[in-house]
């Protein structure tokens, strides 16, 4: 009697799990389909929006090293974005985006410009250049990541593969994090599971750079250990 007592007090994790990620899921399939419903110039406005406030932001913080990534389909920020990134760094400053690896990591490569280029797996754009290793982004001192949606904790929602949740884990304490989002995707709360890496700003359109303060119990990026999920 007392085993059934016990049995019938334990919270059910994995039903909880089930529940978040069914929620995370349905958030998706709802963003995804605002972005596609934006008509073409709204995002040609709103890239150029984002693009002038991290130009801003580059120029400031002037990083030695900065990772990004090349927008593709409806994503914030428009395909020239590494371009524009890049002629913003300070000379001799290097930037370097993803290479999605076969079990969903990230490893790295120099961004070497538009031309060397080449397609991947999930439509999108990677640079050809060597790579570099999933540690590249450990040296990184400023983070252009995407996402779907960030609230105002600084949880952010992904596409769920894991990828960017595993390279926040790599970053040191005083990397500075940003996601350039559409207006309307900064949210007061987003659906959170315990392996989620918050994000420390935003960019809109209209909103500009929105730092974020990530509450206790959310577990800010850190270089130590790897976590999985996304």
């Amino acid at each position: 009697m007392q085993a059934l007592r016990e049995e019938c007090c334990v919270p059910d994790f994995a039903q909880d799990a089930e529940v978040t990620h069914e929620a995370k899921r349905e958030r998706r399939v709802a963003l995804l389909a605002r972005r596609r419903a934006l008509p073409e110039a709204v995002r040609r406005d709103a890239a150029a929006r984002v693009q002038a406030e991290l130009v801003a932001l580059v120029r400031r913080l002037r990083p030695g090293r900065m990772a990004a990534y090349a927008p593709v389909g409806t994503e914030p920020g428009g395909p020239d974005l590494p371009t524009v990134l890049a002629d913003a760094l300070p000379a001799g400053a290097q930037l370097i985006l993803p290479v999605l690896r076969d079990d969903l990591d990230l490893d790295w490569a120099a961004w070497a410009g538009p031309a060397a280029m080449v397609a991947a797996g999930r439509g999108i754009r990677e640079p050809a250049s060597p790579r570099l290793g999933v540690a590249a982004i450990a040296a990184a001192e400023l983070v252009v990541l995407p996402a779907l949606a960030v609230d105002r904790r600084g949880v952010r929602l992904g596409r769920g593969g894991g990828s960017y949740d595993r390279a926040l884990a790599r970053l040191a304490a005083t990397a500075r994090t940003v996601v350039p989002l559409y207006d309307g995707e900064l949210l007061d709360a987003l659906p959170a599971e315990p392996h989620d890496r918050p994000v420390r700003a935003v960019v809109t359109p209209t909103g500009g750079l929105h730092p974020l303060a990530a509450p206790s119990g959310v577990v800010p990026h850190t270089s130590a250990g790897r976590i999985r999920g996304r």
